[in-house]
């Protein structure tokens, strides 16, 4: 998506119209446990990372869980709307639009070093500096991002008709472990069809988008202070251990370790 203005026509017709809001400086806003931010877009770059809690960020297509330690680079322009799970805090750091360090036009996750987290607290935080130490840690901060890697969490969002149904059953319930098969014949698709969609328009095979689907449902789950066996269970991973070890694998560390950060 590119990294330009967009406007509200620009969004699918199944959405409301995105505000125009203003981001001037840094900032940090607690938010209750599913409080949301409806659709709205900038003229900056935003970085925003939650000091607690997860927030979800919704754009026209694709969605990111975005948990402690974690940052999502939203790019100017782009429509998005924010849910928090857990209570939680959204810190936000922004940036002109011509000012991206990684050279993103979509929205990324991103993983937060130690020192990129103070700066990002200590700038949004009640004793942020102003001017020139406020300009020094922005530059930091930007510094880090540079060499900040983007995480593998974002689930696109299927626009196909067929795509979208099944994505629909296995939202509903992510713990649904028919096959792409079975699924086929529920929303009357041959299987070979929705594999090559998913390649082609996702750009994932279904079993990696499946998997990606039930992360982000873990990670709203844990949020909200469900056990790790509830969690796995309710995800529809075969068992606490299959299911820790895709956790760590995509966060870097165990579901209980994430509970307690």
């Amino acid at each position: 998506m590119s990294p330009t203005r967009q406007s509200a026509e620009a969004l699918p017709e199944a959405l409301p119209e995105a505000a125009h809001l203003k981001e001037v400086a840094p900032s940090r806003r607690p938010l209750a446990d599913r409080e949301r931010i409806e659709w709205h877009w900038h003229d900056v770059n935003q970085l925003i990372s939650p000091g607690r809690g997860v927030l979800r960020v919704s754009t026209p297509h694709g969605q990111w869980v975005v948990p402690p330690h974690r940052a999502v680079w939203l790019p100017a322009g782009v429509p998005h709307a924010q849910q928090a799970h857990g209570p939680s805090e959204l810190r936000c750091l922004v940036f002109p639009a011509g000012t991206n360090p990684l050279r993103l036009s979509s929205p990324a996750v991103l993983a937060v070093t130690p020192l990129l987290r103070e700066i990002i607290a200590h700038l949004t935080g009640p004793d942020a500096p102003a001017g020139r130490p406020a300009r020094t840690l922005e530059q930091a901060a930007l510094d880090q991002l540079v060499h900040a890697p983007e995480l593998p969490l974002g689930l696109p969002q299927p626009e196909d008709p067929r795509l979208r149904d099944v994505a629909a059953l296995l939202t509903a319930d992510p713990a649904d472990d028919r096959s792409l098969a079975e699924l086929g014949r529920a929303v009357g698709a041959a299987e070979r069809t929705l594999s090559r969609l998913f390649r082609r328009d996702l750009g994932l095979g279904f079993p990696q988008w499946r998997t990606q689907l039930r992360l982000q449902h873990a990670l709203v789950l844990l949020a909200e202070g469900r056990s790790v066996t509830g969690t796995a269970a309710a995800c529809g991973f075969r068992s606490p251990s299959a299911f820790i070890e895709a956790f760590r694998h995509a966060f870097g560390t165990t579901p209980g370790r994430h509970q307690q950060a």
